[in-house]
């Protein structure tokens, strides 16, 4: 620390060069195996979050198509709204104080439930029912994105001459539906869903730190109350590749 600031931006490049990210003094232990503990976490809620946005926001946006403009359109285009408009940390408590709280069907954090010595199937349902609060809160805001999206989509892709000339052809609505208008009108949802890693990403720092969820998000929020800069820079450095390689 008695170097100026270029000559420490130097070294540290030279250290980064060499597949070193620094070691962390609170953690006692290099960044990089430190944050190769946490990732994994991250990448299960990630997947869960995003699976979780993608189905139900394209179930939510085929049915507001397939009732454009009569009242299940409209009453599920204002709960997408109150979705897309409300924190994310908010909708989490909210969640904790229904399902944990007030009802007890699932855990309030964590990734598991320290000292039960579960194994095997058991140990795969608990850590899936600690999933879920989180996996839904960081999805809820995508969720509304999708289901719009999927919604625009559907309508838009159900008025070519294709759909006209499939109906003609005396095909079923279910099969005009399933083959015909939902597999074209997946093409801009996927596209759209690659390109959030990087918001679900973000978003995971406010829902891990609701949730203690040890994954990367609750790393970077404590070396920031700590001014553990070195796990800092290496959490934003191994994130930032992450969203460029989906992004490819």
């Amino acid at each position: 620390l008695d170097l100026p600031v270029l000559a420490r931006l130097q070294a540290y490049l030279a250290t980064l060069a060499q597949g070193s990210l620094g070691f962390s003094p609170r953690y006692n232990m290099p960044v990089m195996e430190l944050i190769l503990q946490r990732l994994p976490r991250t990448l299960i809620l990630m997947t869960a979050a995003l699976s979780f946005a993608f189905l139900i926001g394209l179930v939510v946006g085929t049915v507001m198509a397939l009732n454009a403009g009569r009242w299940p359109d409209r009453l599920l285009s204002v709960i997408s709204l109150l979705f897309y408009s409300v924190p994310g940390f908010w909708i989490g408590l909210m969640l904790i104080v229904l399902f944990s709280v007030k009802l007890g069907w699932l855990p309030s954090g964590g990734s598991e439930t320290l000292g039960s010595g579960l194994t095997g199937l058991p140990l795969l349902i608990d850590r899936a029912k600690h999933m879920i609060l989180p996996g839904l809160s960081l999805s809820l805001f995508f969720i509304a994105v999708y289901a719009r999206l999927t919604r625009a989509a559907v309508l838009e892709v159900a008025s070519q001459d294709f759909v006209r000339t499939a109906r003609a052809k005396g095909l079923s609505s279910f099969t005009v539906g399933a083959r015909h208008i939902l597999r074209n009108a997946l093409i801009p949802v996927t596209t759209l869903a690659g390109m959030h890693i990087g918001g679900i990403l973000g978003g995971a720092v406010v829902v891990e730190t609701v949730y203690s969820w040890p994954g990367l998000g609750r790393l970077a929020f404590e070396a920031v109350l700590r001014r553990d800069f070195n796990v800092l820079l290496g959490v934003l450095l191994l994130s930032s590749l992450l969203v460029i390689l989906a992004n490819l």
